[in-house]
């Protein structure tokens, strides 16, 4: 019989602490044991991007990551985005380009623009759809979506000029 492991980590900027079993996933352990439902399991096998998360900083598929390996890191999900009451950039250009439908693909997609912003945060159309192709989208179509994340960056290049000012 396998051994649960006592996990220690930060997910979302709070320490948080779990029990998992050696082969569980990150994914199960973040929806079924603390209740973070926002990512989403989609493919199970790491082509989809659903899951998507950030893990000390670096783009991942929770659906890849063993719970066990995230001790002692920083994990941050969808549900840590937003601050507050007031979206991250790329989800408020999101719903101002019309760019979600279903649900399934946005936790992933905000998550990987995210990623991308903080690595570049002015990115071509190019560099975008390929920072992105891991994300998969069955019904909104594409457009809109790197439409939102380009202005999102542009929203984020002007928060950080006014902060310099």
């Amino acid at each position: 019989m396998s051994k649960s492991k006592h996990v220690s980590t930060t997910i979302n900027g709070e320490p948080r602490e779990f029990l998992c079993l050696p082969g569980q996933s990150l994914l199960d352990v973040l929806r079924d044991g603390l209740g973070l439902t926002g990512s989403k399991e989609g493919c199970n096998s790491g082509d989809c991007g659903a899951c998507s998360v950030l893990l000390d900083g670096s783009l991942v598929c929770a659906c890849l990551v063993m719970a066990a390996e995230v001790e002692g890191s920083a994990v941050q999900t969808i549900e840590g985005i937003a601050e507050g009451g007031t979206l991250h950039p790329v989800q408020q250009q999101l719903l101002e380009h019309s760019g979600l439908q279903c649900g399934v693909c946005i936790p992933g997609i905000v998550i990987a623009a995210k990623a991308l912003l903080e690595h570049n945060p002015d990115p071509t159309e190019e560099e975008a759809r390929y920072w992105l192709a891991g994300n998969l989208c069955r019904c909104t179509g594409y457009d809109k979506i790197i439409r939102a994340v380009l202005d999102a960056g542009a929203d984020l290049r002007a928060q950080a000029s006014r902060a310099v000012a």
